[in-house]
């Protein structure tokens, strides 16, 4: 589905990959609907939009909360007469903790943010665009979806989730005019661990090198190419695609790998 005159739901619109991804809809001709409880950052988008804000909606709303969505979708539908894609972007990391000593609030707030907050949106804007002609979905998700990160446990399970989700959604809307493609993005240079109120571990120099991450305008890009060429997946980033292939081929050698990157931010 090309995105030009196309009206797209964007979550998690107010910074990071989500305000990359509402801009570089604009600039290709989209109308974007942004969605993100950050009434801050909301607004920042919206001035980093410029003249092109005037295809642009801001909406400030908690997705973890299904009850908040009641009146979302009537709300985009009267500012651009018609929904066409959703890219469920939105999305928390967790305190950088072992599964024994995360707080189970901890675990529930990643759940309900970037599982729930994800089956909240599907189930609220499905209906709208399956009568369309053409549309099209992506949910966001991360390589930590399909390789573990020590640390990580219960966002990557969030993630791991939100990818099998995808892929029996995929199935289910095969003879639909709705497309569906899940994304994986590498290591990205964002301020999720601020936005997600998580204190990041401690990096040496030499660690910052190991890490080498991708530009949320990349990332951005990259989402959009795969939903208008109908992506099944999308991997972004040399880290993301090679970790695919290593983690087919040899699951635990991969597993093992990343455990070794790790073990000098985490004490276990």
């Amino acid at each position: 589905m090309r995105v030009a005159q196309k009206t797209i739901a964007v979550t998690g619109a107010g910074n990071g990959i989500g305000r990359a991804l509402a801009l570089h809809l604009l600039e290709k001709g989209a109308r974007v609907a942004c969605i993100d409880k950050d009434e801050d950052g909301l607004h920042k988008t919206e001035m980093e939009a410029g003249s092109l804000a005037v295809r642009l909606s801001c909406h400030a709303l908690d997705i973890s909360h299904n009850e908040n969505l009641s009146g979302l979708v009537n709300q985009i539908l009267h500012k651009h007469g018609c929904i066409d894609g959703l890219i469920n972007n939105a999305g928390v990391i967790q305190p950088f903790t072992t599964v024994k000593n995360i707080d189970m609030r901890d675990i529930e707030r990643v759940m309900n943010i970037n599982f729930y907050g994800t089956v909240f949106m599907l189930k609220a804007f499905l209906p709208h665009l399956l009568p369309r002609k053409e549309a099209h979905i992506v949910n966001v998700c991360s390589m930590g979806a399909f390789v573990p990160v020590p640390g990580q446990v219960f966002y990557g399970a969030s993630k791991a989730a939100v990818k099998l989700l995808t892929e029996g959604l995929h199935s289910e809307l095969k003879n639909t005019g709705i497309g569906v493609s899940v994304a994986f993005p590498g290591a990205v240079a964002t301020e999720i661990t601020l936005h997600s109120g998580v204190t990041p571990p401690e990096l040496s120099q030499s660690n910052i090198k190991k890490y080498a991450m991708i530009s949320p305008e990349k990332v951005a890009e990259a989402i959009v190419n795969g939903m208008e060429k109908d992506a099944y997946h999308i991997f972004i980033g040399s880290d993301s695609k090679w970790m695919n292939t290593l983690y087919r081929i040899n699951p635990e050698f991969a597993a093992n790998m990343i455990q070794r990157k790790m073990r000098d931010l985490l004490k276990y």
